[in-house]
């Protein structure tokens, strides 16, 4: 099994990560959720994490997101501590979570304009790029809509033009695709491929989904809380006999046989 060392994950923070998670420790009780946890994410950069359920994914997230401080160990973004500097460290950071966040009351625009405002974005500028964002992302013509009656895909879309309405370096797009159709889970991986290359916007995207991972520049996995695999699908074939990406990755996973199915499930 591949151990990432801290030579690496040293070397990698030494060349100016925008998100550096240095030897993080969480626990809940008597169990320990994340335990040891080293990883980045640069600039430009599209990053999968991987994990079976109970990794530590979630647990991670809560971290990244200010919602829960770690026991141990240190995460900077922007050069900013989380624990010491929250503040700065979460404005540099926009997020799409799992489990959906929008007012289903409010109307798209009212949506984001509520972001802007607890972000101090100032009225006019807040305008301007709400009117961008929403002509980019095709929902213009619905910007005066409840977002009760858009669809879970343009849900996704109102949800990703909130997380970068502030600018933010850092995108973490938390299970994003999860009960999406196939053709939204690829327009969405589509736009991460845009935002690190044109916004150069260090991404971390969460999923337990293998065929995700084919457009990512490295991918993590975690098991266990501990990282299993930290480096790109060359490195990884590199250290597997069998040439078969899903195979390899689902071993490191863990995954189980009655998880199998979902971690391999193809993106039609």
């Amino acid at each position: 099994m591949y151990d990432i060392t801290q030579e690496i994950a040293e070397e990698r923070h030494a060349q100016g990560a925008l998100l550096s998670v240095e030897k993080v420790v969480k626990s809940y009780g008597q169990i320990r959720a994340l335990d040891g946890v080293t990883l980045s994410v640069g600039a430009g950069e599209f990053v999968a994490l991987l994990g079976a359920n109970g990794a530590g994914k979630s647990t991670l997230m809560q971290l990244l997101t200010g919602l829960f401080t770690p026991d141990e160990g240190e995460i900077t973004v922007l050069g900013q501590n989380m624990q010491t500097h929250a503040i700065a460290a979460l404005a540099g950071i926009g997020v799409v979570f799992q489990q959906q966040t929008l007012d289903l009351e409010l109307s798209v625009k009212s949506n984001l304009m509520f972001h802007a405002d607890l972000h101090g974005i100032p009225r006019r500028v807040a305008r301007e790029r709400i009117a961008m964002a929403l002509d980019h992302y095709g929902l213009a013509e619905r910007a005066g809509e409840r977002t009760r009656v858009l669809s879970g895909g343009n849900r996704r879309r109102v949800e990703l033009a909130r997380a970068l309405l502030h600018q933010p370096r850092i995108l973490l797009m938390d299970e994003a695709t999860v009960g999406l159709d196939p053709a939204s889970r690829r327009e969405i991986l589509d736009e991460m491929n845009r935002l690190k290359t044109a916004e150069n916007i260090g991404i971390l995207w969460t999923t337990h989904l293998v065929d995700e991972i084919e457009r990512a520049d490295r991918f993590i996995i975690l098991r266990r809380g501990r990282v299993t695999f930290d480096g790109t699908r060359d490195d990884l074939m590199a250290t597997e006999p069998d040439g078969d990406l899903g195979a390899s990755v689902i071993r490191l996973m863990g995954t189980g046989e009655g998880e199998r199915a979902a971690a391999t499930a193809p993106m039609r």
